[in-house]
């Protein structure tokens, strides 16, 4: 009796450690059997919706890599009406708007620029808040853009204040590429001038012509013809209506020819103004009498090659 008690503890002991060797025996070959979860897809993105960050008259929802910086020309020729005495508006007064812009940090943008009407300096931001998914994700492509505007002609006979100098412009931006060749952009606006003209009511009161705050929207569209060349299309169509002067809308078409550091853009449209709070607000040509004419855009980027 007494070896037995003496072997019990020990028969006890050895069960013990046995038990506790093949739970753990057996948890290892769970783990071991369990297979590797696999790796969380990379999420990608459809790239090349447009060739740049214009399309004609209007902002297109890309942004450059970062750190890239632009520079750009926009060139607008007068009216075709006169026929040949000015040639077709080619040696007709012209607008002329130059444009540098930089990206700092990926999907955001500044640029400020300077333009031949009204004497105009711009600063201008853009950001790209949501891109659209190569499989899933998002549908679509949204990117903001904002732009005030200052003149800088002589106060005497134009300005009453300062402030009046001032307009804003602000747009949300909305694309899809389609299919391989074609993309599509939709964008609603809203301008806003400090100090729009008036006129003298027949009680003697000032009134004014138009309403500070213009409300428009735009439709886009390119088309790949090759590698190197497409077909752009624009529309802008005012949706405010006003006391007097309401805007005309705007159809512009043409070629655009891009590498990977130029993009090359000629076309035919009914916007002389290239700020584009003013082209919504006060254009006044219509192109259903003929009062269209030629412009160009062009544009050149340079790309940091360092990764960091």
């Amino acid at each position: 009796m007494k070896i037995l008690s003496k072997i019990n503890p020990v028969r006890n002991r050895l069960m013990m450690i046995t038990g506790c060797i093949l739970l753990a025996a057996g948890s290892y070959a769970q783990d071991a059997e369990k297979p590797e979860e696999a790796p969380a897809a990379k999420k990608t993105y459809v790239n090349g919706t447009f060739a740049s960050n214009l399309i004609i008259d209007n902002q297109t929802v890309m942004v450059p890599v970062k750190k890239t910086f632009e520079f750009t020309i926009q060139h607008r020729f007068g009216i075709v009406n006169n026929g040949y005495a000015d040639m077709y508006g080619i040696f007709a007064p012209a607008n002329i708007r130059l444009g540098w812009n930089y990206t700092p940090i990926q999907n955001l943008q500044f640029g400020i620029g300077a333009c031949k009407d009204k004497m105009q300096w711009d600063g201008n931001v853009k950001y790209a808040f949501l891109r659209q998914s190569a499989k899933g994700g998002s549908p679509v492509s949204i990117t903001y853009y904002g732009d005030m505007a200052i003149s800088t002609i002589p106060k005497k006979g134009n300005f009453v204040n300062d402030a009046d100098r001032i307009s804003y412009f602000s747009q949300i931006i909305i694309a899809r590429k389609i299919t391989k060749k074609f993309s599509a952009q939709v964008s609603p606006s809203l301008s806003y001038f400090n100090n729009i003209a008036g006129y003298m009511a027949s009680d003697g009161t000032i009134q004014p012509r138009m309403n500070n705050a213009h409300l428009a929207i735009a439709f886009m569209g390119r088309y790949k013809l090759t590698e190197g060349m497409s077909f752009m299309l624009n529309y802008d169509q005012p949706l405010t209506q006003h006391t007097t002067d309401n805007p005309h809308p705007n159809v512009s078409f043409g070629l655009e020819m891009n590498t990977i550091a130029h993009t090359f853009q000629m076309f035919f449209g009914s916007y002389q103004g290239i700020i584009p709070q003013q082209n919504n607000v006060f254009n006044q040509n219509d192109i259903s009498k003929g009062q269209f004419m030629f412009g160009f855009n062009i544009s050149r980027r340079w790309y940091h090659d360092s990764e960091d």
